[in-house]
């Protein structure tokens, strides 16, 4: 921090400069292994003092890479979560530290055996475009935490964000410490197959896989926060009006982009038009009639992902969905792009195969819970999963019957912002898991470390076998051998 060769990164134009920041981190990491507790503690102060000197700033920044994004949701959202994740970090790291006692078998009683969490070296921390700032900072709080170095690539969409970044953290870190690579690298690839200590990848499942793929090729250990079709199952026992406006949030907040947003709703059949105009009600009430220049309503990432939206809503129309708009198409270069809501969805549309991953909803209506059990079972496991439901059986049903990455109950996406708690994902939604704890374990090796007791008589194991003693402790652990399983056994023959 602050040390005599901290300086701003400046853009590499070619793959040797992101190897030569990677050598240099190793360098560092082999010199320095193992920071102390008053060490990561001065780093996430640090951290956490830039994200509030620069928070006007990092909101401009991303405001610009997405179009518009309301300025207040970046700070909420983005800011506002890594400073939570840091408070946590730092009031609870010193006992994170501890190395962890574990009980010996009984056949060592008197050794020790503690758990130690030693840093692993050099994390690449790899970040989705959605949330710039969070994803990008949140895994850098578990990785210095763990007394690691990072290098992070930022993603090609938003160039605004990682200047900002990097200069930031150029201010508090050296390279050797926290380096930032953006779209100067013009193969992405190049990174994730660097031969890092760990890997923690924020993207789609698709790119995810190429990510572990070349991270395979080094043996190196990959979390992976992915996505999928998250879905809102809406009971009966639940008032059809509020569950509508919780959904309307969390599929309208950064204009759907967030892995974590409800993809569809699990919707009582004779709900269903219910839910429909709460949800348009809903809409209506956050942001008006109006989205397009709106001043609390972001846009879409970039025109190719604008124009994804619009076909796969075209494709809904085509094969017979209906589709209700919460408002008008933007006419203006925005990219505003109002909630709409499909029903009468079939298998063959795309909204019904894809990952939405913007401001469109869809409603499935289901006749009993075991259908809506079954239609979540039909799918990949996602990331998410949100029951509205006042019936503890219900509820305790979908809990026990369905696999996620994590659950809100009566509301949509909170358990991510919540950093006492793992965030993670499972099958085609990701592994492995941060924030908390169990950031800090992801990124630590686990070494186990045995220490005998001066006087304990291991030699008693040595050979030669079969004396009293080692025959006293297989009696004691293994019990008598079963004669009848011997006889069963066949007999070679002689040649």
């Amino acid at each position: 921090m602050n040390a005599p060769d901290a300086a701003i990164l400046q853009p590499d134009t070619a793959v040797a400069g992101v190897d030569r920041l990677f050598a240099n981190q190793q360098s560092a990491a082999l010199h320095s292994p193992c920071p102390t507790a008053v060490e990561r503690i001065a780093h996430l102060k640090a951290l956490r003092r830039q994200i509030q000197r620069y928070q006007d700033v990092l909101a401009q920044a991303m405001c610009a890479d997405f179009g518009y994004r309301a300025p207040a949701e970046s700070k909420m959202l983005d800011e506002l979560g890594t400073v939570l994740e840091l408070n946590h970090a730092i009031a609870h790291l010193r006992r994170w530290m501890k190395p962890s006692r574990r009980s010996t078998e009984l056949l060592f009683l008197s050794n020790s055996v503690k758990v130690h969490y030693q840093p692993k070296g050099v994390v690449g921390i790899i970040v989705a475009w959605n949330f710039p700032v969070y994803v990008a900072l949140g895994p850098l709080v578990a990785a210095l935490a763990a007394g690691n170095r990072a290098m992070i690539k930022m993603s090609e969409y938003t160039p605004a964000t990682t200047a900002v970044v990097r200069r930031m953290l150029g201010e508090i870190f050296s390279e050797r410490q926290v380096a930032v690579v953006g779209e100067e690298l013009l193969d992405p690839g190049h990174f994730s197959a660097l031969p890092f200590n760990h890997i923690v990848f924020t993207g789609s499942p698709a790119v995810g896989k190429l990510v572990m793929g070349a991270a395979a090729k080094n043996l190196t250990p990959v979390t992976l926060e992915l996505g999928g079709k998250s879905p809102a199952v809406v009971g009966r026992s639940y008032p059809v009006a509020d569950a509508a406006l919780r959904i309307t949030h969390g599929k309208s907040t950064n204009c759907g982009q967030i892995c974590v947003s409800p993809d569809y709703a699990l919707v009582p059949r004779e709900r269903v038009d219910a839910f429909v105009a709460a949800a348009k009600n809903g809409f209506a009430h956050f942001y008006g009639g109006q989205t397009e220049h709106n001043e609390h309503y972001s846009g879409i990432i970039h025109e190719r992902h604008f124009q994804r939206e619009l076909a796969l809503l075209d494709d809904a129309r085509a094969k017979g969905a209906r589709v209700e708009a919460c408002g008008p198409l933007p006419v203006t270069g925005s990219r505003q792009l109002p909630l709409h809501i499909v029903c009468n969805a079939t298998p063959n549309m795309r909204v019904m195969q894809e990952e939405l991953f913007g401001p469109i909803l869809l409603v499935v209506p289901y006749d009993t819970l075991d259908q809506a059990i079954a239609f979540i079972h039909d799918r990949p496991r996602p990331l998410a999963l949100y029951c509205f439901s006042h019936d503890t059986r219900e509820r305790e049903a979908l809990l026990a019957r369905t696999h996620s990455g994590g659950v809100t109950i009566n509301d949509w996406g909170w358990h991510a912002f919540n950093h006492d708690a793992p965030f993670g994902g499972i099958g085609n939604s990701g592994m492995g898991s941060y924030h908390g704890v169990e950031g800090f374990r992801e990124l630590s090796h686990a070494r186990t470390v045995f220490k005998r007791h001066r006087f304990f008589p291991t030699g008693l194991f040595h050979p030669p076998y079969g004396t009293a003693v080692q025959r006293l402790v297989l009696r004691l652990f293994l019990g008598k051998a079963d004669p009848a399983v011997q006889a069963k056994q066949p007999t070679r023959a002689k040649s």
